[in-house]
């Protein structure tokens, strides 16, 4: 250890009377050691990138060759001219290159790599619902401006430009946009957070306050789409869905939906035989589910009547009233092929004769 003290400082002994050829050691030296250090990443790096399951690892050794190469190569070249006791001016400027080139290099390191990350993490939904096809544009432009915001910060600060008269102007123009457009910042707010939380997705049927009913067609950033039943798209603002009620047929775990035929039996039918028939319109409904079964429900003793509940299951929420026709017709008519009775409401007005009246109904003389 000793010994190679003492060679390198007979050497710096000697370079002194030779900056050239010190400064373009230094250069080369740097250079050996940027070559080195891109041979780690294409090497050993590159494999122990392969044990993960994903790409991503991959992709990001790939981006970091050039600004580590550039990075090492730029301090050696920043070293050697600091041995060639350049005048301030020449040095400044030199220093002000450089640094210039490296925080330009990593910030479009910066841009690559965060869409790199995004298109990953778009890949793996289930944790991180918030990055979606929708809202991964987005989240790149946002990480973008960041990035680019950040950057020329940077660079003016290396170029020793005064910022605080820009970043006064900056806030004021900012502040005056949020009031310009703040329902507009609003639905993007809103939008972003639909999209992250899912109350509902493409394709869902949902009822909107108990008012619209439909099948969402589009999430987009600002307003959400519904088609009726009547084929007429809707374009509701995001801030009105997020500050709404929002009932999802089609949400949760199990995605089939729950019809229910009511119908009454008069009094004095067969409760066994009206159970029978019933079970037998829901399960022989080819849209009808078999898992769960149909079921009946004897709810009450109404006024004129035996009250029943037919529950039965289906797949797809669309079809939802036809096949609540259809069952209500096969009811119907199964019922009248049994005898089972519907009653319906009805009064009987009895006319009683007044004393002192005669039959016609004028007064007795």
């Amino acid at each position: 250890m000793d010994r190679v003290s003492e060679v390198w400082e007979s050497t710096q002994v000697i370079l002194q009377g030779y900056p050239i050829w010190g400064a373009a050691i230094i250069v080369v030296v740097f250079a050996v050691l940027a070559r080195l250090a891109d041979r780690f990443l294409s090497g050993t790096a590159r494999k122990l990138a392969a044990r993960s399951k994903t790409d991503f690892d991959d992709r990001l050794v790939d981006l970091l060759h050039r600004p580590i190469f550039n990075t090492v190569a730029l301090v050696g070249l920043l070293l050697a001219t600091y041995s060639l006791d350049l005048n301030d001016a020449l040095a400044r400027f030199t220093l002000t290159t450089v640094q210039t080139i490296l925080a330009v290099v990593w910030m479009v390191f910066g841009l690559r790599a965060s869409k790199l990350l995004l298109s990953a993490m778009r890949k793996q939904e289930q944790r991180f619902g918030f990055v979606q096809t929708a809202t991964e544009p987005l989240l790149a432009n946002t990480v973008a401006v960041v990035l680019f915001v950040a950057g020329a910060y940077s660079l003016l600060l290396i170029w020793g430009i005064n910022v605080t008269g820009l970043l006064a102007s900056a806030g004021i123009v900012g502040l005056a946009l949020s009031f310009a457009a703040q329902d507009t910042l609003a639905n993007l707010f809103a939008g972003v957070a639909i999209l992250a939380d899912r109350p509902y997705e493409v394709g869902d049927f949902i009822i909107l306050d108990g008012l619209e009913r439909g099948q969402v067609t589009h999430i987009g950033l600002r307003s959400t789409r519904l088609l009726t039943r009547e084929d007429i798209e809707v374009s509701i603002p995001n801030g009105l869905m997020g500050n709404s009620k929002i009932v999802n047929e089609a949400g949760g775990p199990p995605r089939q939906v729950r019809i229910a035929v009511s119908v009454g039996a008069a009094y004095g039918s067969d409760i066994d035989q009206v159970i029978e028939v019933l079970l037998s319109v829901g399960s022989s409904h080819d849209k009808t589910l078999s898992l769960p079964e149909p079921q009946v429900r004897f709810r009450e003793f109404g006024d004129s009547s035996l009250n029943f509940d037919l529950l039965c299951w289906i797949k797809d929420p669309a079809v939802r009233g036809l096949v609540l026709h259809e069952l209500n017709c096969e009811v119907y008519r199964q019922f009248s092929k049994t005898g089972i009775q519907i009653p319906f409401p009805q009064q009987d007005v009895y006319i009683k004769e007044m004393p002192g009246t005669s039959e016609s109904g004028n007064p007795s003389q």
